[in-house]
């Protein structure tokens, strides 16, 4: 059966959106969530919303483009819980991402995808392995995206950022596993486009920028013609979390309706 009772997760980004959809969903199954979020009003909300619906969960201030803030975090979460079980590197920059040609991205725009989405990874990956390798065990989870495999173009910035999380997924699962005695796991979760996510409004913008190439409507790509919902994503993030997936690292679970195979 799989199941994550007791674990003890960070999710970062965890305040609003699908990231939210991840901590209570790991809630509801008895996980002692920590919510990891630089906005402390939606933070709260969400600590608020997962406790009164009778789990576990706290909320700290994470920045996570900075190494102190994400040393912070993990420093909450053995306070409060005594230990670490998963890490789920969620917090991205996506919404309000104006679509552009690459020639047209600012060096500033650049550069914040980059401190956010990689370095993000990065420092909290980071902050977290101490204490996985004192419980030789641990999971990591990377949210990279289906975009890095169909190559879109119109935000290379995200695109490449997320690219970036498969490759150093499968450079940290060689790494930790050494350091942890095979126990420390890293994956990459992989979604597509989801309803009610910003991709859905992206998509419309790229869409009425002229002289775009993309044809037809948001699931044309897709093998499967619906929109992607989060309930489609917290199953596979339950088993990547789960002991379930112990002799699985190093991989990448998409869950983009087929898109990307196009």
């Amino acid at each position: 059966m799989i199941t994550v009772k007791d674990k003890v997760v960070i999710v970062t980004g965890s305040g609003q959106g699908i990231g939210r959809a991840y901590a209570e969903t790991l809630a509801a199954d008895g996980a002692k969530i920590v919510i990891a979020e630089i906005n402390e009003s939606t933070g709260k909300d969400a600590e608020k919303a997962i406790k009164n619906n009778g789990g576990r969960a706290v909320f700290v201030y994470t920045d996570v483009t900075r190494y102190d803030s994400a040393q912070n975090m993990v420093q909450v979460a053995i306070g409060k819980f005594d230990r670490i079980d998963a890490l789920v590197n969620n917090a991205a920059i996506y919404y309000g991402i104006d679509p552009k040609p690459f020639t047209e991205i600012t060096e500033d725009e650049w550069d914040r995808m980059m401190a956010v989405n990689v370095k993000g990874t990065w420092n909290c990956a980071k902050a977290v392995t101490p204490q996985m390798i004192i419980q030789a065990k641990g999971k990591i989870i990377n949210v990279a995206s289906s975009v890095a495999f169909e190559g879109k173009g119109m935000f290379m910035h995200y695109v490449a950022s997320k690219g970036a999380l498969v490759a150093m997924t499968r450079s940290l699962a060689r790494e930790l596993a050494d350091m942890g005695g095979n126990g420390i796991t890293v994956n990459t979760l992989a979604p597509g486009a989801i309803e009610g996510e910003a991709s859905v409004k992206l998509g419309e913008a790229m869409r009425s920028i002229k002289g775009f190439t993309g044809k037809g409507g948001p699931v044309a790509g897709q093998i499967l013609k619906r929109r992607g919902t989060s309930y489609d994503l917290v199953g596979p993030l339950l088993y990547l979390v789960s002991d379930a997936s112990d002799f699985m690292t190093g991989s990448v679970l998409t869950i983009d309706g087929g898109s990307s195979l196009h």
